[in-house]
């Protein structure tokens, strides 16, 4: 730990809320470094003066002698909480303004013709369908599958084969010209 980073957080250590390790190496600095150890003796001592010292309370009479205190300087003195003066805004305010203005018509009309020259030609749907497959597969596809199962094959060609039984089986002929059998 530096220097800086001490004194950058020296008020959480100050107020305990720092985590176990930032608190030990908080310590750890404090106790390497006689400066930091100085400024941080200073803020504790500082802060117990503060916090000994009696509450102020002032006397039964004070409002009935501030007001007759204000009423003598006249009403310029007086602060109306209750219509405040209005507050102007600067020139480099309404430039700002200006400038988030002209920025935001920007996008909108660059967004704009992006979308609406996309819009001129619409694209083409698009339609899936199933693929034609040759109406005489060879045997020994169907045999690959059938035998790959039991025979403790890895299981991912079992998978492939799985997904394309379907289209294997739906382009079969299953009718026999032998009604015997």
């Amino acid at each position: 730990m530096d220097c800086r980073e001490f004194r950058n957080k020296h008020v959480a250590f100050v107020d305990d809320l720092l985590s176990a390790v930032e608190m030990r190496a908080m310590h750890g600095h404090r106790a390497s470094c006689a400066r930091c150890s100085r400024h941080d003796t200073a803020i504790r001592r500082s802060l117990l003066i503060v916090r000994n010292l009696p509450p102020i309370e002032p006397s039964p009479d004070f409002m009935v002698r501030l007001n007759e205190r204000l009423d003598q300087l006249g009403p310029s003195a007086r602060v109306d909480l209750v219509a405040p003066r209005p507050h102007l805004p600067s020139a480099g305010a309404f430039a700002a303004l200006a400038a988030g203005v002209v920025a935001v018509a920007y996008m909108a009309i660059e967004t704009n013709h992006y979308f609406v020259s996309g819009a001129e030609a619409p694209p083409t749907p698009t339609i899936a369908s199933v693929p034609v497959l040759e109406p005489t597969i060879p045997s020994f596809a169907n045999s690959a599958f059938v035998a790959s199962v039991p025979t403790g094959m890895p299981v991912w060609p079992a998978v492939l084969m799985a997904g394309q039984s379907p289209l294997h089986f739906a382009s079969l002929d299953f009718h026999d010209s032998d009604p015997t059998r």
